[in-house]
């Protein structure tokens, strides 16, 4: 019975000596675990790479959706951006009429017979009538020049005065495009006799073809050099067959050949 009692005891021991180091191993472990770190989330992204940070050259301004505010500047002239002969000093009085529109005002001048009784057969031709218009205001019908020329084909105050006294007509050159075509070409029919009769032997022929240049003395480019010399200054040269201003006769031949305004 003793010896029983022994065996118990010492089987009790072992258990509470189990017991024991199973607590003190646990005590280690929570000792020696370290301190918890935090760490990110899986769906968290990568860190960037050396190319993903490098630095860019400023990008272009993108262009947003906001209107621009409208300029209060006015608007140019529809040819500025096509004639370049507008002076500083030149002003619009009005609003120009359509290119359409002067196109047909400038057929309907050029067509017309200004001669009817002693000279029927003179006859302009719109090639003409379409290069100096051009050449004078761009085909603008509101345009004012600083010297007085006004419209489509600049006309001059006395200008206008003598063709509508010699003729006994009423031009309204100033304040209608279609009247100002007629008083520009009827003006260019009254050079082509004048100076037809003069220098010519009564012919009236405005072919390019009787032009050896653009420089040269020959019915067109005379009446092209006075239409914006004035016919006494050409007259001043005729001795000399020089025309006083080459460069304007020149380009108005030119535009005859090639003009910006048969786009229209």
């Amino acid at each position: 019975m003793r010896r029983r009692v022994h065996v118990a005891v010492a089987l009790v021991t072992l258990v509470v000596l189990a017991a024991c180091g199973q607590a003190g191993a646990g005590e280690k472990e929570n000792v020696a675990a370290p301190l918890p770190v935090s760490v990110a989330p899986t769906s968290a992204e990568p860190e960037p790479t050396a190319e993903e940070v490098t630095e860019e050259a400023t990008p272009e301004p993108v262009a947003t959706t906001k209107k621009a505010t409208k300029s209060t500047s006015p608007s140019p002239s529809p040819t500025e951006e096509d004639w370049s002969q507008k002076p500083d000093c030149a002003e619009y009085v009005g609003k120009n009429v359509s290119k359409g529109k002067a196109k047909a005002a400038l057929k309907k001048a050029s067509a017309r017979v200004y001669w009817r009784t002693e000279a029927p057969k003179l006859k302009l031709n719109f090639s003409l009538v379409r290069a100096v218009s051009w050449q004078e205001s761009g085909w603008q019908s509101a345009i004012r020049n600083c010297d007085g020329g006004f419209g489509l084909m600049q006309v001059m105050p006395d200008t206008l005065a003598h063709i509508n006294q010699r003729f006994g007509l009423d031009y309204n050159a100033n304040g209608d495009p279609q009247d100002n075509a007629y008083a520009g070409a009827n003006y260019l029919a009254w050079l082509t006799k004048y100076f037809g009769d003069a220098y010519f032997k009564g012919s009236y022929d405005l072919s390019p073809s009787k032009c050896k240049s653009h420089s040269s003395w020959c019915l067109l480019n005379v009446v092209v050099s006075a239409y914006n010399a004035g016919y006494g200054t050409v007259d001043d040269g005729a001795a000399r067959k020089a025309l006083p201003n080459p460069a304007y006769v020149d380009s108005v031949r030119s535009l005859m050949a090639d003009c910006p305004c048969d786009k229209y």
